[in-house]
């Protein structure tokens, strides 16, 4: 059943709202979980107290952002269920078992060492703590997989038959390994990396800001930058990859981005700025710089690239959203190369700690990683419109038959219960974060940090905003993007 499109548009709008709330969590999890093994791991080689300090410190985010992450997927799954049953009935063959081996690898994986990380710092060996780290870590990334193996299969499907209105597989490996898989596993995995290094850099930012010179804020501020200097110019090589993916399998999406109408020989300019016009066919206002198009995307002079002209109009994305999107994601990562190449610049001079205007620079930064991530997500769920399963599915063919009241009314519930749950949790984390590791010499905590003990374990305290959080954490599933 088709829906009308007004309910078609409040459903596309709740699930646009819920996996935007979600997709944050788990990027964060992702690459706070990594930070955490490296921290401590250098901690086991080296027995300096600030690694162990960062480590429980980040690890009370880690648990905040993992909590979170938990109860949004598990919302946003139900959607498919209630706003969108035409397309679990259709794709359920592959999206079912894909998300079910999400949960039997990377999600038993996580919940079966996470308590460990979180309370297992009086309980267990340094180095077992250790491994239930490297453990969790290992199941973000997991997860990661097999999330982006079923969302790739939906922008490049391959590997299946279509057998009375439902997909059948035929081969699971090229269910799986799809022609995007790669880029966009790369591409996402690597973004997770560059949002959780904003946020560990602007948090040294805030503290540096504050006076603190100590070695646990500079470590952790000197290792975002190092990581922001790797992963950011990573992640634009691997999105060129990408880029040159999307040109042969999803041509109207890169058109879209580029905002070419026109298919033109001889070369293809590349439109910096403009205004994507839909109606009258043209991207007005246009800012173009000749053959740049053709050399980016084709990476030859005189590279051919098909305009959206040569689509049907009820086949191409909206335009304005995916070019506008496409540009604050690619503006927001050439500055944190800037910022990275800057940070290495002060390094040099000896003033990366003391620098009060990049300590500002990176505090108003380190949001930026969130816009980009969204923004990307953006470009690459509306560019493939007016498909849900690109090319075989339309996004109006997968609607559940419910009316436009009845999303309203669960959009506005949503709305609500988001902004108020959600919105308390980002509150007490921002205000972990605020408060900072702990201070050398705090006889508070000297008693639960170990310096190395004797007994080969750790201190004897807990954290205890770690133990109230988690002890009501429902564990169902971390990262469904």
């Amino acid at each position: 059943m088709t829906a009308v499109p007004e309910a078609l548009d409040l459903a596309r709008l709740q699930f646009a709202f819920t996996v935007s709330f979600h997709i944050v969590f788990p990027a964060v999890s992702i690459g706070l979980a990594s930070f955490i093994a490296v921290l401590e791991g250098l901690w086991l080689k080296t027995r300096q107290q600030h690694y162990l300090d960062l480590c429980r410190f980040w690890t009370k985010a880690f648990a905040l952002c993992f909590g979170m992450g938990v109860v949004s997927g598990v919302v946003m799954a139900y959607q498919f269920g209630t706003n969108w049953s035409g397309f679990s009935s259709f794709a359920g063959a592959v999206t079912g078992p894909l998300l079910t081996y999400e949960v039997m690898t990377a999600f038993f994986l996580e919940a079966g060492f996470l308590g460990i990380m979180l309370f297992g710092w009086n309980r267990v060996s340094p180095r077992a703590h250790f491994a239930a780290t490297l453990c969790v870590a290992i199941g973000t990334l997991i997860s990661t997989f097999w999330i982006l193996a079923s969302n790739s299969w939906m922008q490049t499907p391959q590997g299946y038959e279509i057998v009375d209105g439902r997909v059948v597989v035929l081969s699971w490996w090229e269910v799986i390994f799809n022609p995007s898989f790669p880029y966009r596993l790369a591409h996402m995995t690597i973004a997770a990396f560059v949002v959780s290094a904003l946020v560990v850099a602007g948090t040294g930012a805030w503290h540096l800001l504050r006076g603190r010179r100590d070695p646990a804020v500079k470590t952790m501020f000197s290792m975002a930058m190092w990581l922001l200097l790797i992963f950011a110019p990573l992640q634009a090589f691997v999105g060129d990859l990408h880029g040159l993916n999307t040109r042969e399998h999803q041509p109207a999406k890169l058109a879209a981005i580029e905002g070419l109408w026109e298919t033109k020989t001889g070369g293809t300019p590349l439109n910096l700025f403009g205004w994507p016009d839909m109606e009258a066919e043209t991207t007005r206002y246009a800012l173009e710089i000749p053959h740049l198009g053709s050399l980016i995307l084709t990476h030859s002079w005189d590279g051919e690239i098909r305009g959206l002209k040569e689509f049907p109009k009820d086949e191409r994305p909206n335009v304005p959203l995916v070019f506008w999107s496409f540009r604050i994601m690619v503006g927001l990562g050439l500055a944190m190369i800037g910022a990275a190449l800057a940070a290495v610049w002060l390094r040099r001079r000896g003033t990366l700690f003391t620098s009060r205007n990049f300590a500002r620079a990176m505090l108003a930064l380190s949001p930026t990683g969130f816009i980009a991530l969204l923004a990307g997500w953006v470009t690459t769920e509306a560019g493939r419109q007016p498909w849900v399963v690109y090319g075989v599915m339309r996004t109006a063919h997968a609607m559940s038959p419910v009316s436009a009241q009845q999303v309203q009314v669960s959009l506005l519930i949503l709305v609500l219960a988001y902004f108020l749950v959600f919105g308390t949790g980002v509150y007490y984390l921002l205000k972990t974060l605020r408060g900072g590791p702990v201070l050398p010499g705090d006889p508070s905590t000297a008693s639960g940090h170990g310096h190395a003990p004797h007994d080969g374990h750790f201190g004897t305290q807990a954290a205890p905003a770690m133990s109230g959080l988690s002890g009501r954490m429902d564990t169902d599933r971390a990262h469904a993007t």
